[in-house]
């Protein structure tokens, strides 16, 4: 990536597809085209995904000046743009162009350099990795262009894209699906067919000049040198299957790159210059087999991407408000039409259930594999199925803006963040690459100069070194991996921002973990009620909930919900509350069929002339869940967190009475229920005590199991929280948290993650990663080397501002999320490892004459591309645990 100051203050961003920019190769060479247009401040090639940002200053440089440099390299380009009024075109829109045959770095230079001559056009970016051209067009500029339609910019910009020798169309859709669109077989492109006539003219060629040598009479003799009908044929192989090689290298030549499009035009040229037309023809047809082959390869990563976006229906079913029903594709829904779901269809847009209750299948956004039952009011995501019931939508996204459209955006854009390992690739095929083409030239002419060596000997030799110089398995060994785990993720309910990201929490050492929404719920429910004499369960509750319907503090609603779930009647009561009044940080007071009641802290009983240090617990009734016969009370709780033994116990210990039943609140339960974290509140009047309730924010299901799993793993778990110590020391001690810090601010938090990122006394620098719910955590999340939100579906704020995001609330991802980012930086070094170890077994051979073009092409270039993509792949099969599954830690 090229960087350089922009002088003045405006900043522009030319974003492009470029299909056939599939290898860094051809990246470079649309780079070094930009390097020299003044203006260019940035350019960001995304080979994996067929696409190139440029930043650049508008005052110096335009889009169409950008894009002609892409195509003077030779590569098309693919873009989309939108309509404004009537057919003129707004400069924000784009349109999109698919260029299939850019697979790698080396295409999209050329397609990049083609565009920058296009007049109107503000932005170009070309993404190999997905075989796509994206260019922004400069509206109420008639000045710089003509075009003034979106068929005005499909045709010109088609037509740069072909003339530097790549097929192209134009991709329409608005919503940007059609940019993921199954393009033709490679089987079946003119690049194919070049090849499979070049291969037969070889094989004929070969059939005369070693199995029928007597039918292979001498047609010519040129120079001295005498020309077969064998080598006729070879010449014609080279010429036919070479043509789309030697017009690349042409390419990579205007643009000064030393790529391996440049290297095989010069070994083609050279093979049949020095009347080797036999190895030309080989080196001809091999290349391009090698080339449709990292093309299909390729094609498989993009076919990730593809899959995302198949994944919203075409059509929708829309309710009219005369109620007839109409199918119209889903592209043109707008928010506030009703869509039709019946069972078994997928919801074709993001919106809010209108009637209708079913099952939803939300895997394909949340990662859940349990259906989710959504009814009336509750939101629902494009591309999720209504497994068993029927629907009536709202809509409430525009077209291109649902959860599922900007998570396939998102996906896409991800490889524009690059990883350490694929910078220092770069780098490194940066130095090697000239390094073996001098080899390979002193290879060539060295021995036959010095010593008298058979030229033709030293010479083929030579070339075999120029074509082992090709770095191109070892450089697509990172984007492709990075390509193929992201997507993987992002169907597994994890969507994770870039290349960098998804490495970086692999080599996190430190898992950040907030409380609150996180490994709770964020949600207050009822856990403890305890009776005391005079009282019964119903009563307290019915009471309670009386006053605190007319609060809005998060504790009465926990209260009101529990008293409307067991199904008391505390609505009845609430009609005769009088003289109600909220008393902040305290609790709530009011008259309740005349009498004075209280719901709040202990301290709020004070003065009212009550002992909460001599209370009787009623004995039919009260705390925890059922007594075993004998105990002398009957106890229940929503929970039973605090055992009959103890509750016993503590009458017990308080020897205020001759009677069993003494309770000393004050002292005894009331410490006891806040210590495993709950906020109890006491419920009685002016004369006497009714019972007390304790309230909690409830732990995630499968936080403990989470948490054991990431622990397996090595990672170590630090929860961080601004909640009470005990509170805090009570949540760690069920989930399996063995550090915590409690009662900490905001500002609190971030020190925290840096000093934990400060490592131990060496002061060896950790990564840290940071999950939390998105919104009260932001500034630990943005200050972790990795921050990872929860629940972002549906949230714009997570998804745009967080790292990664957990789709769904569900921390069974957590423990998925490091074996994949693990597994893919395995499979990052096994691809950068094998690729060097057999470019340097290969090179070794080659001056022995151990090895041969074939082997250079077949293994080198052809086999190792094939090997680092299947390689990649196997990061898709990486799949997520549950606490269900039979392999999953205890």
């Amino acid at each position: 990536m090229s960087d350089r100051a922009v002088d003045g203050t405006r900043a522009a961003e030319l974003e492009v597809r470029v299909p056939e920019m599939d290898c860094s190769s051809c990246a470079t060479k649309i780079e070094r085209s930009l390097e020299g247009l003044d203006g260019v401040a940035e350019i960001d090639p995304a080979v994996a995904s067929g696409r190139l940002l440029v930043r650049y200053d508008p005052d110096r440089t335009d889009g169409s000046a950008i894009r002609a440099r892409i195509e003077g390299v030779g590569y098309d380009v693919v873009a989309s743009t939108r309509r404004d009024d009537g057919d003129s075109l707004d400069v924000t829109g784009e349109r999109a162009y698919a260029v299939p045959e850019m697979d790698c770095a080396s295409c999209a230079s050329k397609v990049d350099h083609a565009l920058a001559d296009v007049e109107g056009l503000e932005s170009v970016e070309t993404l190999p990795g997905s075989g796509r051209v994206t260019v922004t067009v400069a509206n109420g500029s008639p000045s710089k262009s003509d075009i003034q339609s979106a068929s005005d910019v499909d045709e010109t910009v088609v037509a740069a894209i072909e003339g530097a020798g790549y097929d192209a169309r134009p991709l329409s859709s608005d919503d940007g699906s059609a940019e993921y669109e199954e393009s033709t077989p490679i089987w079946r492109t003119r690049r194919a067919l070049t090849t499979a006539v070049g291969g037969v003219f070889l094989v004929a060629g070969m059939t005369l000049a070693f199995v029928l040598a007597s039918a292979n009479p001498i047609v010519a003799t040129v120079l001295g040198r005498e020309f077969a009908v064998s080598h006729l044929l070879f010449i014609a192989g080279a010429a036919v299957a070479g043509t789309p090689v030697l017009r690349s290298g042409y390419y990579s030549l205007r643009a000064r790159s030393l790529d391996i499009d440049f290297l095989m035009s010069a070994g083609i040229l050279a093979s049949v210059a020095a009347h080797h037309p036999f190895e030309g023809a080989m080196l001809a047809v091999l290349f391009s087999v090698a080339e449709l082959l990292e093309r299909f390869s390729m094609d498989r990563a993009r076919d990730s991407l593809r899959e995302l976006m198949e994944l919203s229906p075409e059509t929708a079913t829309v309710k009219r408000a005369d109620g007839e029903e109409e199918t119209v594709p889903a592209d043109v829904l707008e928010p506030g039409d009703t869509v039709v779901v019946r069972p078994g269809e997928k919801i074709p847009a993001d919106g809010v259930v209108r009637a209708g209750t079913s099952a939803v299948d939300q895997s394909p956004i949340t990662g859940e594999s349990v259906p989710v039952d959504r009814s009336s009011g509750d939101e629902v995501y494009a591309g999720t199925i209504a497994e068993s019931g029927y629907l009536e939508v709202d809509v409430t996204s525009e077209v291109g803006e649902s959860t599922l459209s900007r998570i396939v955006d998102l996906v896409a854009d991800a490889e524009r963040e690059r990883t350490n390992r694929e910078r220092t690739v770069d780098r490194f095929a940066s130095v090697y690459t000239p390094i073996v083409v001098v080899s390979a030239v002193a290879l060539a002419v060295g021995p036959p100069l010095l010593v008298g060596a058979d030229w033709n000997t030293w010479f083929l030799r030579g070339l075999t070194l120029l074509v082992i110089a090709c770095p191109c398995a070892f450089v697509i060994s990172t984007p492709v991996s990075v390509v193929s785990g992201i997507t993987s993720a992002a169907k597994n309910g994890v969507l994770i921002k870039g290349g960098r990201y998804l490495e970086a929490v692999g080599e996190s050492d430190v898992l950040a973990v907030d409380k609150t929404g996180t490994l709770t719920t964020g949600e207050l429910s009822v856990t403890d009620v305890v009776v005391l004499e005079g009282a019964d369960e119903d009563d307290v509750l019915a009471r309670a909930a009386a006053l605190e319907r007319r609060s809005e503090h998060p504790v009465g609603e926990a209260i009101v919900g529990y008293a409307d779930e067991r199904g008391v009647d505390g609505n009845g009561a609430d009609a005769t509350v009088t003289d109600f009044e909220a008393l902040t940080g305290r609790g709530v007071r009011g008259d309740l069929d005349g009498e004075r009641h209280y719901v709040g802290k202990p301290d709020l009983f004070d003065g009212l002339g009550l002992d909460l240090e001599h209370t009787h617990v009623r004995t039919d009734g009260g705390f925890g869940a059922e007594a075993e016969a004998g105990t002398g009370t009957r106890t229940r709780t929503r929970t039973g967190d605090l055992s009959i033994d103890e509750i016993s116990g503590a009458v017990d210990a308080q020897p205020r009475c001759s009677r069993e039943d003494c309770l000393d609140l004050l002292q005894t339960v009331v410490p006891r229920l806040e210590s495993e974290g709950k906020t109890v509140v006491l419920v009685g009047t002016d004369d006497r005590l009714l019972g007390l309730v304790a309230v909690a924010d409830q732990v995630r299901p499968e936080a403990a199991w989470a948490v054991s799993a990431l622990q397996d793993q090595g990672v170590r778990v630090v929860m961080l929280t601004g909640d009470n110590e005990g509170t805090a020391r009570a949540i760690a001690e069920q989930v399996g948290i063995d550090e915590y810090h409690a009662e900490l601010l905001p500002e609190e938090k971030l020190e925290a993650i840096r000093e934990l990122e400060g490592g131990d006394s060496s002061g060896t620098e950790r990564t840290v990663a940071m999950v939390g719910d998105g919104i009260n955590d932001a500034p630990a999340l943005a200050t972790a080397s990795v921050g990872i939100a929860m629940g972002a579906a549906g949230t714009d704020t997570a998804l745009e501002t967080a790292d990664v995001a957990l789709m769904g609330d569900d921390l069974t991802r957590l423990p998925y999320l490091y074996r994949l980012s693990g597994t893919a930086n395995g499979v990052i070094r096994q691809n950068i490892g094998s690729s060097l170890a057999v470019k340097a077994v290969l090179a070794a051979g080659a001056p022995f004459g151990l090895v041969t073009i074939i082997h250079a092409v077949v293994i080198g270039d052809m086999g190792m591309s094939l090997a680092v993509t299947g390689n990649a792949m196997r990061l898709s099969r990486v799949e997520p645990e549950t606490p269900d599954d039979d392999n999953s830690p205890a």
